[in-house]
């Protein structure tokens, strides 16, 4: 899977978890279906040709006065979960869930602990992408986020932190460009480390269970 618009539509989906899998209300509605195929903009333009090389191509060309572009500053794919065995595949974990499902998607290793954190490094076709999933606990998750932004100079607007959401239906997604934390103490965390500015994309994935009956689940 290269990395495109549908990025968020198709790998984010990708769940081993049962819990997720298994449930039939996991699906994303229409206009949150246009939020997410429109952000983030990434390009895969990649050309499948190239002309034939000639004897003037074969010479030494001398070196390009011109300053070179800076390299790229990664995308960081942040998941926001509590470590430890008794929290795995609890909703409130579904950050770590996701980021595991993306990296087992795309084959990015997350075999790398640093910043307080499980790190993976790797590209997403073109794009260079860093994932984590801080190891601080869900309240101290602005540690760990806000040092990696910090040491790697990652713009805000680069920042995708994915997690949890109380008043959205179970499954449900809702991509936004920037917002407040809603009551999400993790989020809460990382405005804080991020001097309180909230302009940074998330990625909101809903628990919140239905006692309809009529559900079948409840």
């Amino acid at each position: 899977m290269k990395l495109s618009s549908s990025i968020f539509t198709f790998r984010f989906l990708n769940f081993n978890s049962l819990f997720i899998k298994s449930h039939p209300s996991f699906k994303i509605s229409a206009a949150t279906k246009r939020t997410m195929t429109q952000f983030p903009n990434f390009s895969t333009k990649i050309s499948n040709s190239s002309p034939a090389n000639t004897a003037e191509d074969s010479q030494v060309s001398p070196p390009d006065p011109r300053p070179q572009s800076p390299p790229r500053k990664p995308w960081l794919i942040v998941g926001l979960g509590n470590p430890g065995k008794k929290f795995n595949g609890t909703r409130h974990n579904v950050g770590f869930m996701m980021v595991d499902a993306i990296a087992e998607a795309e084959g990015i290793s997350i075999n790398t602990v640093n910043f307080k954190a499980q790190i993976g490094k790797g590209f997403i076709g073109n794009v260079p992408v860093m994932l984590a999933k801080p190891q601080t606990f869900m309240n101290s998750s602005g540690e760990s986020v806000g040092a990696i932004v910090s040491y790697y100079k990652i713009p805000l607007k680069q920042v995708l932190v994915i997690f949890d959401d109380l008043d959205l239906p179970f499954a449900k997604l809702r991509l936004l460009p920037k917002g407040g934390h809603g009551g999400h103490n993790g989020m809460r965390s990382i405005i804080d480390s991020f001097k309180g500015s909230r302009d940074f994309p998330r990625l909101r994935i809903g628990r919140h269970w239905t006692t309809s009956r009529e559900d079948g689940y409840y």
